[in-house]
């Protein structure tokens, strides 16, 4: 059984990328994409089977940082591991002190992604 990978980030352009090197990893069985936290939390509760959740930090509504809050503090979901995406380092330290379990540096490489699948699967 494969991977169920939840990408959430506001940049179209960053979630297909991310989607078409998802697709080519033999790991990952299915993609879901959503716009801010908000929207993850929604299709976080919709779907049990989500394996691994790549993160954007900066996005509207409600952004990675709030949203990492929010779903550490939730048994259901506190085992699913969360790898941080963003532009600098300036929130890295908050990030991974609520919770997240790693931290990749835009724009992210395909090498970079395969190690991460490979040390969650």
């Amino acid at each position: 059984m494969g991977l169920h990978v939840l990408i959430v980030d506001d940049d179209l352009i960053n979630r297909k990328l991310l989607q078409a090197i998802l697709k080519r990893n033999s790991k990952v069985e299915t993609i879901t994409e959503a716009v801010n936290g908000e929207d993850a939390m929604a299709k976080v509760e919709a779907n049990s089977q989500i394996d691994l959740i790549l993160l954007d930090i900066f996005m509207p509504i409600l952004d990675g940082i709030d949203f990492l809050r929010i779903i550490r503090n939730n048994r259901n979901f506190s085992h699913v591991p969360i790898v941080i995406l963003s532009t600098d380092d300036t929130r890295k330290a908050e990030a991974l002190d609520l919770g997240a379990n790693s931290f990749l540096r835009k724009p992210i490489r395909e090498e970079e992604i395969t190690e991460t699948i490979n040390a969650w699967s």
